[in-house]
């Protein structure tokens, strides 16, 4: 999968996730930081996330944005919903993705939510299971819409056409 340009996408939205004051401890008493968690897509499957880490607040949302939008992502969406049922995993983080008729809405919690909008999906029936660290959360989710495969793919893959897939249908009914 090549890198995708965020100049070359018309409108790219940003979703702050987390803000995190972090403290180093210094001979002179703490040095407050913070780092910021943000989420950016287009609405239209392109989706990326990145940390980042200033003195203020809004330098660190910046630095976070940027990160992103070098780090984005294509994922498969039909019809405002995911092709299939769909797991992701990372460190304790776990994520479980499931399809969602029409009308149904975003059914998603915390990060995991804020990573949907930005991506366009807007039906879907999500849980977060296991750690509630929003990194690990958001790398979860990232991971499980990254194994998200076609419809088209799949065939080609099978090698059926869209007419041998129809009929088979038609016969399993």
């Amino acid at each position: 999968m090549g890198r995708i340009d965020p100049e070359s996408l018309n409108t790219i939205k940003d979703k702050v996730i987390y803000i995190n004051r972090v403290a180093k401890v210094v001979k002179g008493g703490r040095r407050f930081s913070f780092s910021a968690l943000v989420v950016v897509g287009d609405e239209d499957g392109h989706i990326g996330f990145g940390k980042g880490k200033a003195q203020e607040v809004p330098e660190a949302i910046r630095k976070a944005v940027e990160q992103a939008k070098r780090a984005l992502v294509k994922i498969p969406i039909k019809d405002g919903t995911i092709p299939h049922k769909i797991s992701g995993i990372y460190g304790a983080g776990k994520v479980v993705m499931l399809p969602a008729k029409p009308g149904t809405g975003l059914i998603a919690g915390g990060p995991m939510r804020a990573v949907m909008e930005v991506a366009g999906i807007r039906n879907i029936v999500a849980k977060s299971l296991g750690s509630r660290n929003p990194f690990n959360t958001v790398r979860a989710t990232l991971d499980g819409l990254l194994k998200l495969k076609d419809e088209g793919s799949v065939l080609r893959r099978s090698g059926k056409s869209e007419e041998e897939k129809k009929v088979s249908n038609h016969e399993n009914s």
